[in-house]
Order: structure tokens, then sequence, then C-alpha cells
């Protein structure tokens, strides 16, 4: 059964001085851009980095003596991981999480650090699902779904009661949606108290590989997708290029570290699918990314905004020539991140050397205007990227 808007109110309650209210932050820099007023629900800044905590400890918690004598277990890529393994060391309870093979180390870690013990299970959330069930089977631990449990569903559901408190005067929520707990949660609290809201879902990597690895799941539960076909207005999905550009403009402009899946439904907006034209909410709903996929993610961010240029250019192979070349570039304000010479190899003249710049600049009307300008001066350019 899905859970209530009284139960919602009740695991509010059981949450008081456990799961942090977080802030709402109005984004100049996206309302701009997307051409509508735009605030932030900032769930990154929640307790273990994301909102799993609020289900997960509104599960923990109604434990009896005797379940929490045989621990708890959970299947996680992540998030629900860590918030499972925090509930759990705060009640006192045995925890253990079986996590992707190649869950990001950050989230990993984090999980042990809590206390839980980690077992890496398969490489998609469906393989530490049969691992944890298999767990539940020979110890005769609890199961702490992430999503298809209304009790879970219900704590997520807290969110929809601070946003209909802290943003009366909203058009449209957008919530990610990847086992539909949260999105369940959310859309039955604004449905009872909000009910003319437009509530978009935001999916991403319904196949294949995705940043947003905390949305990655192959379809949402049979009991989060009964909600959601009854409260979600529409359904939409973005692409890795418009979650990493996302998570560029969050990090330089509203000085947010967002991971994957908390920055698909700020690409939503600033791609406009999530549609509507008041003022629309995007749920940020993490913020545990792995540093060595933020570095991966801002160079490929950057880039895709027009802020790295890479090109191929050839000049004559004498003195002087590389300098000439260098200083038509500083003429057009670029910088100059590395430079590589390619002589040997190449089906180039015998007078000439290939070279390779990578450059870093403004936007992408900048790289188009020094292309032109390399062009007219007589030099041939590949665009690498």
């Amino acid at each position: 059964m899905a859970p209530t808007l009284a139960e919602i109110q009740d695991a509010r309650a059981r949450l008081a001085g456990v799961a942090q209210p977080t802030p709402i932050h109005y984004s100049e820099t996206f309302t701009r851009r997307a051409g509508r007023r735009v605030l932030l629900k900032a769930e990154n800044l929640q307790r273990t980095g994301s909102f799993k905590i609020r289900g997960a400890y509104n599960k923990i918690s109604r434990l009896g003596e005797q379940e929490r004598a045989s621990g708890v277990v959970a299947a996680s890529a992540g998030n629900h991981g860590q918030a499972v393994a925090w509930a759990a060391r705060e009640v006192g309870v045995e925890a253990t999480v079986f996590m992707p093979q190649d869950a990001p180390m950050a989230k990993v870690d984090a999980t042990r650090n809590y206390g839980a013990r980690v077992e890496l299970a398969g490489i998609m959330f469906d393989d530490c699902l049969a691992g944890a069930l298999a767990h539940v089977e020979a110890a005769g631990a609890t199961f702490v779904h992430p999503f298809e449990d209304p009790v879970v569903i219900a704590g997520q559901g807290t969110i929809g009661l601070e946003l209909a408190e802290q943003v009366p005067d909203a058009e449209t929520v957008v919530i990610p949606i990847g086992g539909g707990g949260l999105a369940a949660g959310i859309s039955i609290a604004l449905r009872a108290l909000r009910p003319s809201l437009r509530l978009v879902g935001v999916q991403a990597g319904k196949s294949g590989y995705t940043i947003a690895d905390g949305i990655h799941v192959k379809e949402p539960g049979e009991l989060t997708s009964s909600i959601l076909r009854e409260t979600l207005d529409d359904v939409v999905d973005v692409d890795d290029d418009e979650i990493s550009e996302a998570i560029v403009l969050l990090v330089e402009r509203a000085k947010l570290v967002v991971e994957g899946a908390g920055a698909a439904t700020v690409a939503a907006v600033l791609s406009g699918k999530a549609g509507g034209k008041g003022t629309v909410v995007p749920v940020v709903s993490g913020g545990n990314i792995d540093p060595t996929l933020l570095i991966a993610v801002m160079r490929h961010g950057l880039t895709f905004a027009g802020r790295y240029l890479v090109i191929r250019t050839r000049v004559p192979d004498r003195p002087g020539e590389l300098l000439k070349l260098l200083q038509l570039v500083a003429e057009q304000r670029v910088n100059v991140q590395s430079v590589e010479h390619h002589r040997e190899g190449m089906a180039i003249s015998v007078a000439e050397t290939e070279v390779e710049l990578t450059l870093v600049t403004r936007d992408e009307e900048h790289c188009l205007e020094l292309v032109a300008e390399l062009e007219r001066r007589g030099y041939p350019v590949e665009r690498l990227r």
C-alpha cells in the first residue's frame, strides 16, 4: 500500500533531529539560462550527502528488538547504503550492504566508515538486490529496500512536506527517478498539499552506462510505478552530456558539489525538457560524487560548454613559426594549456610539422572566433573537441 499523507507526517516527527530540513537556493545563473525562476532544493547538503537518510532511518528506527538483533541488509549503488549504514549505527544495529563492483570508491568507503560490512556484487543494482535477498534468507536479517517499501517512501516524502512550506508559489517540481521511492514520496505529499503543482520525473541511463549511477536501475518498482502513474504529470529523459553541463554549472555558479543523479533534474530544467513556464524547483538529490569522476566530468562538461578547445594545425618546420602561431592565439585572449609537436608518422609535407593545441576559452562563440581567425591567417584547423 502506498503511504498516506498522515504516515509521511509521522515520519517527519520521527526524523526530527535526525534528517536536517534542507535549504532552497535561488540561482540567478540558472534562472537566466532557463528563462524562468529556478530554486534548487539542496538535498545534497543532507546528512550522508543525500536524501536517503530519511527513508532508511524511518525504516530502521521502527524495528522491534528481535529484528534489531538479526541486523539489516541493503542493496545500493551507494547513497542508500551509506544511509542504511549511518541509520543502523545510530540505532545500534549491524548492517550489511551489497554494492555494485564499480560503485564509486567514495561511496564504498563512506559506507564502510559508517560501520557497515560491504559486499561488492555484480554490475547493476539488480545484481546487488539478488545478493542482498540471498543474505536475508541465510542470516534472517531485515531487508531495507531502497524504494519498494511504504515506510521508506514515507521517509522520502518528508521532502515534499518541506517543499510545500518553502516554495508555496512554485509551478513545477522536478524529481529524479531511479527506483522511484523519492519521486513517489514527494509526489504523494505534494498532491495532497499542493494539488495544482506540475510534478515531473527525470530518468537517465535506462540502458548502458551513465554518470547518474544513483538512478541507474532497469525499472522503478511495482509499488512506486503505480504511485507515479497517478501522481506525475510527465517523465523525461536526460543524457550524460546534459548532466555533465549541469554538474559543472552547479559547482561553478551555485557552489554546490552534486552527483549525476542529483544534477539530472537541473539538466532537465536547463534543456527545457521539464516544461512549464513559472517557478521551477529541481530536487538536487545527492552530492556523493567520486572525486576522480568529478574531475573527468568537469573536463567533459567544460569541453561540452566550449570552455576547452583542442585543435590540430600545421606550421612550417622552421624556427619562429610556432611562436607566431602562439602569438596569434594570445591575441584572441585564449589560454594555452598544452602544446604537442607531431613530425613522425604523419601525412604532412617534409617541410611542415603538425601542432596540437589544448586551449582554455570563454565559451563556444569564443572557440568559433579563434578557429575563424586561424583559418583567415592561413592555418588549416581540425577541431578535435
